[in-house]
């Protein structure tokens, strides 16, 4: 117990001893230190002088909402169908409108509008869209707007960087809804044709039949029939009018398009379970079972229906194709367009000199730490740290000669 009492305050004196013995090496280092310190600061100081200003103009985008097609989806949507699609434009996914902003095609289109290569002295076009993307950055916040900055040296030159890549992707999103326009009513074109021909077909061929029969009645179910294939035909059409647009744009792999194709396909087996021919097999009596006339009445009236059907359904896409393909403005609504920034953004001197000053601080303490320490170095530690230094000095002499 004597012994634990008297070897405590032996270690707790050897503890007060290294502390003092610390802090007099700092002191009596403080002059260097001072020097280290103060050099650093004046260096960083020149340094932070020579960087130029850097202004960072900011611009906000909304993207078109999913739910604010106006009049023209809202009439779409009252139509049915499926023809809601069509007035619908790029969507309202934030996301892909930061991919349009990110594209090589608009920022080739900003570089060639402003001359930047000609303004970064660039050695390629590669070298000059990475110097772009460096200096624009593009966010989409939890709200979907996006957020555009553009750093640059001179505050109006970055005001007009930003403003130009919204201008750019004002003109792609709208080539892009435009294109899909002009594809969807050209096809629906051309089916309105072939549906008109085969309508009048049909009318003439039931007029025909029905002067040389006298008017045959068919039966309510058969009437009932005829309706509920009519409009089967006219869905496997829409959807039809709705894959060849998709197929502009998508592969045969892609999800919308597998879902449609399912979705058709499954349309055609209800339609040939509906008017199939076998005994029993189908909604419309088979021949074997109802007058020949009677049968051929069905037929011909259901060929009638299902072409008046089609020809309402085409006919309302193609006239919402025509108005969407009219449309000559983009969807994008700018909240804040970019303006001149007074202040500058970067570079922050004043950090920078403070970093500078205490790094050097903490440097120069560590450095007379390790000076003090070789100072006091055994004979047989200095005969190893001079042997070490012969070996260094060897190696950078034949590195040198060779």
């Amino acid at each position: 117990m004597n012994e634990q009492q008297t070897i405590r305050p032996e270690i707790e004196a050897e503890e007060e001893i290294n502390l003092l013995e610390l802090l007099r090496v700092v002191v009596r280092n403080l002059p260097l230190i001072v020097k280290i310190t103060t050099a650093a600061v004046v260096l960083s100081v020149l340094y932070s002088l020579t960087l130029k200003n850097v202004y960072t103009a900011r611009a906000t985008l909304l993207p078109p909402q999913k739910d604010s097609g106006g009049g023209a989806s809202a009439l779409l949507a009252s139509m049915g169908g499926g023809l809601a699609g069509l007035a619908g434009g790029l969507g309202g996914s934030a996301d892909l409108y930061l991919g349009l902003l990110k594209s090589r095609t608009v920022t080739d289109a900003v570089i060639k509008r402003l001359d930047l290569h000609t303004e970064f002295k660039s050695k390629n076009v590669d070298s000059t869209r990475t110097t772009v993307q460096n200096l624009v950055k593009f966010q989409a916040g939890k709200d979907g707007i996006i957020t555009i900055t553009a750093d640059y040296k001179d505050p109006v030159k970055a005001a007009l960087l930003a403003n130009t890549f919204i201008d750019e992707l004002q003109k792609k999103s709208m080539q892009l809804n435009l294109t899909k326009a002009s594809t969807e009513r050209s096809f629906l074109e051309k089916r309105l044709v072939v549906v008109k021909q085969d309508l009048k077909v049909a009318e003439e061929d039931m007029k025909s039949f029905q002067e040389k029969n006298k008017t045959i009645k068919a039966d309510s179910q058969a009437a009932a029939a005829i309706e509920g294939i009519a409009r089967l035909r006219a869905e496997v059409v829409t959807k039809e009018v709705q894959l060849a647009a998709l197929r502009n744009s998508m592969t045969d792999e892609s999800t919308e398009v597998r879902t449609l194709l399912a979705g058709i396909t499954k349309l055609k087996s209800q339609l040939h379970s509906m008017s199939g021919t076998g005994d029993g097999g189908g909604v419309i009596p088979s021949v074997g079972n109802a007058p020949s006339i009677g049968v051929e009445y069905v037929r011909r009236l259901r060929e009638l229906k299902t072409q008046e059907a089609l020809f309402e359904q085409l006919t309302k896409q193609f006239e919402m194709a025509k108005i969407s393909e009219a449309r000559d403005s983009s969807s994008l609504q700018v909240l804040d367009e970019a303006v001149p920034p007074l202040y500058k953004s970067k570079p922050k001197r004043s950090l920078v000199v403070i970093l500078s000053a205490v790094t050097a601080f903490f440097c120069s303490i560590f450095l007379v730490f390790i000076k003090e320490y070789l100072a006091k170095l055994s004979p047989e530690d200095s005969a190893i740290m001079n042997e070490m230094k012969g070996t260094l000095k060897g190696m950078l002499r034949l590195r040198r000669s060779a």
